[in-house]
């Protein structure tokens, strides 16, 4: 078995999706193992005639190469649903697998997360991701497995309303949202197609590609706070994968556009006016809850630390760097980025087993 792991180094929208979708066209018998994070990824990958934005899915999927959620990850039914159902009128039909503890997102996290968004402005997508992960360390638990039991699933659910009502003042529009979305979330559930596999299903495969979330710069314990998500966003999810099944031959693909994102509100070193060509299959727009897509130069010390803080976890693992979006960019020259500059801090402190850059456009 071999592993490949890709990693953002940014604040997201690096191009994760795309990067995996190539490794999967790389390798046969794969699959796809989402590591952090949950149904918020917007992956947008185009093969052929066909693109799809890939959120509760693996960007594999296109390919038929099927999809596995780590217990490191959430789940929302209603919208794996929804893009179950956009797959399946582009003729693709999915293979889902999930870890029996992987986080359930329900209606009320959803609509919690919203309210709390209103007031704090924290930079969230608004679909559940951290209140999920909030409200399972207060001892409010909901996995993959509780869906194999309809009747203690509704009864968690509803305690799970309580939990919330007891810390938030829904409003009369949140209610009727909540309404139609519990109906929705209880229809949806038995029509979902997935099977429930713990790690060593993995190893029926020759290679998995893991698929990271989000960037660097926004992991929990590493990115620059208070706008962070509650993830993992460096390699340690998948390394720990790895330890559990014993592989050893590991190589990491870090991805940055050849320009800085940002979406949502937080730090970031610089917003410059850059130009911008080719950006008719850009997803990341002005939304109420993100509000702007911000873009600047990049930044070379950034990308630095996000590699430092990688090496914690990374180990003896192949290292990649690989930059997307070039074509946006008419006035970029390749050659004159200093990719010495970005990788030498790492040069002078990593072992001789782990040399290759690849660049990949």
């Amino acid at each position: 078995m071999k592993a490949q792991i890709v990693v953002g180094l940014g604040f997201g929208d690096e191009g994760k999706g795309i990067t995996t979708d190539f490794l999967c066209s790389q390798n046969e018998n794969s699959l796809v193992v989402r590591f952090s994070g949950g149904q918020q990824c917007g992956h947008n990958v185009c093969l052929g005639e066909t693109n799809h934005v890939h959120s509760n899915f693996g960007s594999g999927t296109l390919r038929g190469v099927p999809s596995f959620f780590s217990e490191h990850c959430t789940f929302y039914p209603v919208t794996m649903f929804n893009e179950l159902k956009v797959l399946e009128r582009k003729n693709v039909y999915p293979w889902l697998y999930l870890h029996p503890l992987t986080k359930l997102t329900t209606p009320y996290d959803v609509i919690a997360n919203r309210i709390l968004e209103r007031t704090k402005n924290h930079g969230s997508c608004g679909l559940g991701i951290g209140t999920t992960m909030k409200r399972d360390e207060f001892g409010y638990k909901l996995y993959a497995v509780d869906l194999t039991n309809f009747s203690t699933l509704m009864l968690k659910v509803n305690e799970i309303g309580k939990y919330y009502e007891n810390q938030l003042e829904f409003t009369e529009k949140d209610k009727e949202w909540l309404e139609e979305e519990l109906e929705n979330f209880f229809t949806f559930i038995p029509l979902l197609q997935y099977r429930l596999n713990d790690y060593s299903f993995l190893q029926s495969f020759e290679n998995i590609i893991f698929e990271g979330s989000q960037g660097i710069m926004l992991d929990q314990n590493h990115g620059i706070f208070p706008n962070v998500t509650f993830a993992n966003t460096t390699s340690k999810n998948a390394i720990e994968i790895c330890d559990k099944l014993r592989i050893k031959k590991r190589e990491i693909f870090y991805v940055t556009r050849c320009y800085l994102t940002r979406h949502g509100v937080g730090w970031m070193p610089n917003e410059e006016k850059i130009e911008l060509v080719n950006t008719d299959a850009e997803i990341n727009v002005f939304n109420e809850h993100q509000k702007d897509f911000r873009i600047g130069e990049i930044d070379y010390d950034l990308l630095n630390y996000a590699l430092k803080v990688d090496a914690i976890y990374s180990g003896n693992s192949d290292k990649n760097l690989v930059v997307t979006c070039l074509d946006q960019r008419e006035s970029f020259e390749f050659e004159h980025w200093k990719i010495g500059k970005v990788f030498k801090d790492i040069y002078e402190s990593r072992s001789p087993y782990s040399e290759k850059i690849t660049k990949l456009s």
